[in-house]
């Protein structure tokens, strides 16, 4: 009987001792980011506001190109000396932020 409560000890331990082992998931995220199709557009077509924001916004910087996209939204290559900076604007004149 003592051998019967023991081996029952042994079996019920190595399955308690199996169970505790954690399993692992292997979860694989993949992102796709979409970037909005910009078009280049003349500096004289940019809207009064834009250039306004530009002058207030940051003075002292020139603005080199401008790209539109089909939600009238600009993307704007600016530049300070050696440093060039992209500024998202609406046609407002609104700075976005991306």
């Amino acid at each position: 009987m003592k051998k019967l409560i023991l081996s029952l000890a042994i079996v019920l331990g190595t399955m308690s001792v199996q169970s505790a082992v954690p399993t692992l998931n292997n979860t694989i995220t993949e992102s796709i980011v979409t970037q909005d199709e910009f078009a280049e557009v003349s500096l004289d077509a940019l809207p009064a506001a834009i250039k306004s924001t530009i002058e207030k916004s940051f003075p002292g910087t020139k603005l080199e190109k401008a790209y539109k996209n089909e939600k009238n939204e600009y993307k704007l290559e600016i530049s300070n000396g050696d440093k060039k900076y992209t500024v998202y604007t609406d046609a407002s004149g609104n700075i976005i932020k991306k």
